[in-house]
């Protein structure tokens, strides 16, 4: 119905997704440390590999190739880092309870406009 419209959001959410899959090259030794301390068995794959399946997730979605398979590499992207990244319900702390909880919130919300896009 409105093309570029639909180009406009189709970019906007592809590099988001793009971007954090190359944050997690980027700063994959920092990363690595953070899901270690969150107990992720494999911190190392779990880092790279989650990275790379963003960042094609991401890339497959701002040039429409495949949208299923990218939409499908996003949410397994997001379903794992928002149960084990986002446990709000682990912190004892308020502050990092809060911020775990609006992530994983955040996350929820990125997966259901997923199944919307699907």
């Amino acid at each position: 119905m409105y093309p570029t419209i639909n180009i406009i959001g189709r970019v906007i959410f592809g590099l988001y997704f793009a971007y954090s899959g190359f944050e997690h090259f980027k700063n994959g030794k920092g990363m690595v440390g953070y899901t270690a301390s969150k107990k992720v068995p494999m911190p190392k794959l779990a880092v790279y590999g989650s990275g790379l399946i963003a960042l094609l997730g991401g890339l497959g979605v701002i040039f429409a190739y495949h949208m299923t398979i990218s939409l499908l590499l996003i949410i397994l992207f997001l379903v794992p880092v928002t149960i084990f990244m986002h446990d709000f319900w682990k912190e004892t702390d308020p502050a990092a309870r809060s911020s775990q909880k609006v992530n994983f919130l955040k996350n929820a919300a990125l997966i259901a406009a997923v199944l919307l896009v699907l």
